[in-house]
């Protein structure tokens, strides 16, 4: 059941991306000959209007063919003229293009919001556990003490308090606490400490040493914030999927690190194991990687398309077929490159992990 379901993610990703292009040349009356789920031959296919629709060989992405989308497609009528890719303004253009990623990205944003809305668990800001020889430990906190307040703001979750103790590094805080029954005012010193943020780069924060206790409660959000943390969420991820792709040239993040189709679909059954929630928040934040990295300037991606359009606005004309062409394939084998060292990877962690006592 979980390798189907990941299964079943991939291609519902693919396909809300491919239905963005759709919709958008379907708007824009660019006459769409395929739709198609993966790529390679034809498994199965229906012809519905003057649109193939085909589930193909490889799982592993699709497309929309649009008349008039390769620079070598002849449009001799002038009815096929008028509703050919390349005869439509640049705006035109760069809508259909730009529709498949933003339509992951949207994806992502339902996602949230009816996350938000069903409820998340959140952790209660209760002491599980203090840490030996820390400020903690010193201001005689105790397994089961309840935080209430931190300098005068209230603190309703685990992450409202570390949230002010990362940023007060050797800085007294005022803390009410409850004990039992009773609560108590302390005065409390985070000290300094040097740790690894997701990247491996080193940065220093303020801690006290505690441990959350594991307790939960669920947070529902009303209609209006669920749609806004919905937005500030995917944004967040989104934001810290393009810097990961720049860590990433920079060497900052390993290249081992890159997973491919195998991983993803390791990922998705571990989560949907975990539960509808974790699935789902996975799902997501899949969604926004795949309209993200959509958007890299390589040529076959939606990104290297939008480049050649912002090209040719410049230029006031398209580049030559030619430089097209070449630059197409130089994307293709990119793409092809980047995907079987993704692979290997993927392999090794295979292997690496089956070799492990």
């Amino acid at each position: 059941m979980t390798i189907m379901s990941a299964i079943l993610l991939f291609g519902f990703l693919i396909f809300i991306h491919e239905l963005g292009h759709f919709i958008f040349a379907k708007l824009s009356n660019v006459r769409v000959l395929k739709f198609s789920l993966g790529f390679g031959p034809k498994v199965i296919g229906k012809k519905i209007g003057e649109t193939e629709y085909l589930l193909s060989a490889v799982p592993l992405g699709g497309y929309v063919k649009m008349m008039g989308e390769d620079p070598e497609d002849e449009v001799e009528t002038k009815e096929d003229k008028d509703r050919s890719y390349k005869n439509q303004p640049i705006y035109k253009r760069v809508l259909i293009v730009f529709s498949g990623p933003l339509f992951n990205i949207l994806t992502a944003v339902v996602i949230f919001f009816f996350i938000f809305i069903l409820g998340v668990p959140t952790l209660l800001p209760v002491i599980g556990e203090v840490l030996p020889d820390t400020p903690a430990a010193k201001a005689m906190l105790s397994k089961g003490d309840r935080i209430i307040e931190v300098n005068g703001k209230p603190v309703k979750q685990w992450v409202d308090m570390t949230e002010i103790i990362y940023e007060s590094a050797n800085r007294p805080l005022t803390m009410k606490v409850q004990k039992k029954s009773e609560i108590i005012t302390i005065s409390i010193t985070p000290e300094l400490k040097k740790v690894k943020d997701i990247f491996g780069e080193e940065k220093q924060i303020g801690i006290i040493g505690v441990r959350p206790s594991g307790e939960t409660f669920t947070v529902r959000e009303n209609v209006p914030n669920a749609i806004k943390n919905a937005f500030i969420k995917t944004w967040d991820i989104s934001a810290l999927t393009a810097v990961s792709i720049i860590k990433l040239i920079q060497r900052i993040i390993p290249a081992d690190t890159l997973g491919g189709p195998i991983l993803i679909f390791q990922l998705a059954e571990k989560q949907a194991s975990a539960g509808a929630l974790n699935f789902f928040t996975f799902a997501a934040v899949i969604s926004i990687n795949l309209g993200v990295l959509n958007l890299l300037p390589i040529p076959v991606l939606d990104g290297g398309h939008l480049l050649f359009l912002g090209i040719e606005a410049i230029r006031k004309k398209p580049l030559s077929e030619r430089a097209i062409m070449i630059s197409q394939r130089i994307g293709i084998a990119f793409i092809i490159a980047l995907m079987a060292f993704a692979m290997y990877n993927d392999i090794f962690r295979l292997i690496t992990r089956q070799a492990l006592p």
